[in-house]
């Protein structure tokens, strides 16, 4: 039952994720945009250029912060992670019926007390 779970968990993820993809490719563009604005602008020299590269900076960061459906798909793509993670480490059978397997469980209890 817990494996079903972690399955309807990781799919309903991956539809959010797929429903948010272009908002995740926004926030992608603008986290270049800071990058790239920051990086030019600690090479500049002159202040034109130090102004012009700071306005960039400033114009990707006020879009990354306003693209709220992009922070909700990474969020559900953590959930996808989470589930798969958790999914590959769920057992896939129980522990068998085996009585010499049960015997050496319950000898390993009694011997333990």
């Amino acid at each position: 039952m817990k494996k079903f779970l972690y399955v309807l968990l990781g799919i309903t993820g991956a539809i959010v994720v797929l429903a948010n993809l272009g908002s995740l490719i926004g926030l992608a563009f603008s986290a270049l945009l800071v990058i790239g604005g920051l990086h030019y602008f600690l090479q500049s020299h002159s202040t034109l250029g130090k102004v012009f590269w700071a306005t960039v900076g400033i114009v990707g960061l006020l879009t990354a912060v306003s693209n709220i459906p992009a922070f909700i798909g990474i969020a559900a793509l953590a959930l996808v992670w989470y589930a798969i993670r958790k999914c590959s480490d769920a057992p896939l059978t129980r522990s068998s019926n085996d009585p010499f397997e049960n015997f050496e469980r319950e000898w390993k209890t009694i011997n333990k007390n």
